[in-house]
């Protein structure tokens, strides 16, 4: 694993490779036990900075560069190239076995679903976990998600992502996210489409956005996956906001459901960003649970 020390010499940049060869990137801060966490979609892990430099006070925080929002690992970024959710794993694995040591997985969002995935496809590789409201696919076998889109079952996506993608070919990812908000977050038009246009005219955000409609339809494409987490026998903490909206708290309690060694951590005046809003609370949430996990 190679090591960059960023410009203020705080922050370590990891550079691992992952079984299929290519580059596998995280920020690091801090000493001690070991905190990977996952960041959510439209995202490069940089919204956790506030988070992880509150839990670097006591452990060695990891901020992984998510395989689906790596631009430089897509080969039509414009248009869109989604990855995998099992790819995206490997890249969790990767950064894992770098640590050398059991880590605690913070995953949020669709970074939930893929730190579920992780400790699905590597329990020994962890001390235990934390999922803040994973984008899971819970309803059916053929794939309902958030706000009934659906990959059917010959293969092709629902009807929402296929104008999300037509957007893109367009060269209108305002237009494209305003339609993920619609499938997602069952947004009316008139909402979602004046907000997707504010969304692209950030070039941070702009860049992201079919990376966003990647992460999609790879939660999609995974399917339901509660039979699976039913036989996860680790410690993991299932995070909700009060406020989140009721498609989010639905999929926290699926999973919850399931999981022979969970517990529920409401947020309380909280909806899906409190890194974001109160990122001293999360950062707190996040360390009493894993001081207990690597008691």
């Amino acid at each position: 694993m190679e090591k960059r020390k960023g410009n203020a010499g705080e922050t370590t940049l990891l550079i691992a490779t992952a079984a299929d060869g290519t580059s596998v990137r995280a920020a690091a801060e801090g000493e001690g036990r070991v905190i990977l966490i996952l960041h959510p979609g439209m995202d490069t892990g940089k919204s956790y900075a506030q988070v992880a430099a509150r839990l670097a006070r006591r452990y060695r925080v990891i901020r992984l560069h998510r395989r689906q929002y790596r631009l430089d690992l897509k080969t039509d970024p414009l248009r869109g190239s989604p990855c995998t959710v099992a790819e995206e794993v490997d890249h969790v694995l990767a950064m894992v076995k770098a640590a050398s040591t059991p880590v605690f997985l913070f995953g949020h969002s669709s970074g939930g679903t893929v730190a579920l995935e992780a400790l699905v496809a590597s329990p020994l590789s962890f001390a235990g976990g934390m999922i803040y409201e994973p984008a899971s696919v819970i309803k059916s076998a053929d794939g309902f998600h958030l706000s009934e889109d659906r990959i059917e079952r010959n293969g092709e996506v629902g009807e929402g992502l296929k104008r999300a993608r037509q957007a893109l070919v367009e060269g209108q990812p305002g237009t494209a996210i305003g339609m993920f908000t619609q499938v997602v977050a069952g947004w009316p038009s008139f909402l979602a489409n004046p907000a997707g246009a504010l969304t692209a005219l950030v070039p941070a955000y702009r860049r992201l956005i079919p990376c966003q409609i990647d992460d999609l339809e790879a939660m999609e494409r995974l399917g339901v996956r509660l039979d699976a987490y039913s036989k996860l026998n680790l410690p993991v903490a299932m995070v909700c906001g009060e406020r989140s909206p009721d498609c989010n708290k639905e999929m926290v309690a699926a999973v919850a459901d399931v999981l022979p060694r969970v517990e529920r951590l409401p947020l309380s005046g909280q909806g899906h960003a409190c890194h974001v809003r109160d990122p001293k609370k999360l950062a707190e949430v996040i360390e009493t649970f894993a001081k207990r996990v690597f008691e």
